[in-house]
């Protein structure tokens, strides 16, 4: 059986390690849907981030996490702010999705003009109107993995906003849930 064959079949022994690249990586996950959220940072560091990789890690100590690229204007902001937020995002907030993922639009508190936000008040970093929910977090800890941070926040404040459909993200757009059928 040579390697090609071997990758799809299911049934290949997976004892024998393979390197797997970015390209295959990052198109393997694309079927794994996920939640779209906006990570925000307040005061001096104002910026937001679009980002899907993000998870509850313990309801006790309350804590998230988000996986932050090195090269992320972000990744700097977060360490040196020490707080966050983390919005998630309804199906009608696509638009913000879209612009907060935009690596060309302009940084800095300008690239919330025409947004409609307020400062979470545990960490001053903005709230964005419409989010079906949002957490505000203390930087806990962080670990360097890859090209990659962890950031582990511990949640100081939850809230949740409107009503709705969830904006996900899978095979490489957004979308939203299909309504059970139950």
């Amino acid at each position: 059986m040579n390697s090609a064959s071997a990758e799809l079949d299911p049934s290949a022994s997976p004892s024998a390690p393979r390197w797997v690249g970015p390209g295959r990586l990052r198109e393997v996950m694309s079927r794994f849907t996920t939640g779209v959220t906006v990570i925000t940072v307040g005061q001096e560091h104002l910026h937001a981030m679009t980002a899907n990789a993000f998870s509850s890690v313990s309801l006790d100590p309350p804590s998230v996490l988000c996986s932050v690229g090195h090269g992320a204007v972000m990744h700097q902001a977060l360490t040196d702010s020490g707080r966050f937020a983390v919005n998630i995002l309804g199906a009608e907030q696509e638009p913000l999705a879209r612009h907060f993922a935009d690596k060309n639009r302009t940084l800095g508190a300008a690239q919330f003009d025409g947004i409609e936000w307020w400062p979470g008040t545990h960490t001053g970093a903005p709230l964005l109107a419409g989010s079906l929910a949002w957490v505000e977090c203390e930087l806990t800890d962080a670990h360097s993995f890859g090209d990659h941070t962890i950031f582990i926040g511990t949640v100081l404040e939850a809230g949740r906003g409107s009503d709705g459909h969830e904006l996900i993200f899978v095979n490489g757009s957004f979308g939203r849930p299909e309504p059970s059928t139950r």
